[in-house]
């Protein structure tokens, strides 16, 4: 199981957006030098970020790129769902799928296991905001801040 260079880099490549375009448009060029990732590669990434609805292009003296919505309103899972295939820890082709990863079209023993992580990892990334990896609360702390905000939300 990996996430692949597409997911990581559109995640760091956000996260700098985030952090850097709250008051301007950030240009490709600079989130490329900030985060040492090739112009060329971003470009690809935004545009199908863009196609997602995720950034919004900003054109002329300025122009760059802005989130779409906030921070807090947008999840690490949308992100890497935007410019890679799902994640998958089966090597069957398609999740869910009654045809197996074996050459007999068998699922595997620990197909479910896999599969099962494969969620986890998932709901793990959709609970965590570009705003939590902005402020380094993913983790632990995210489950800290999660928790104390239930607190107080029943107090």
């Amino acid at each position: 199981m990996r996430l692949s260079t597409k997911g990581r880099y559109a995640v760091m490549a956000m996260a700098d957006l985030a952090r850097n375009g709250r008051e301007r448009a950030v240009s490709l060029a600079e989130i490329a030098t900030r985060q040492e990732i090739s112009l060329s590669y971003l470009e690809q990434l935004f545009a199908r970020l863009r196609k997602s609805g995720l950034v919004r292009s900003v054109r002329g003296p300025g122009g760059g790129y802005l989130l779409a919505r906030r921070a807090d309103q947008t999840s690490v899972a949308e992100i890497v769902l935007a410019v890679d295939e799902p994640i998958r820890a089966t090597r069957c082709q398609h999740r869910s799928s009654p045809q197996g990863c074996m050459m007999r079209g068998e699922r595997c023993i620990a197909h479910d296991l896999w599969e099962d992580l494969g969620a986890e990892i998932h709901a793990f990334l959709a609970g965590v905001s570009l705003e939590d990896v902005v402020m380094k609360r993913t983790g632990r702390r995210r489950l800290e801040r999660q928790q104390q905000t239930e607190v107080e939300a029943a107090a």
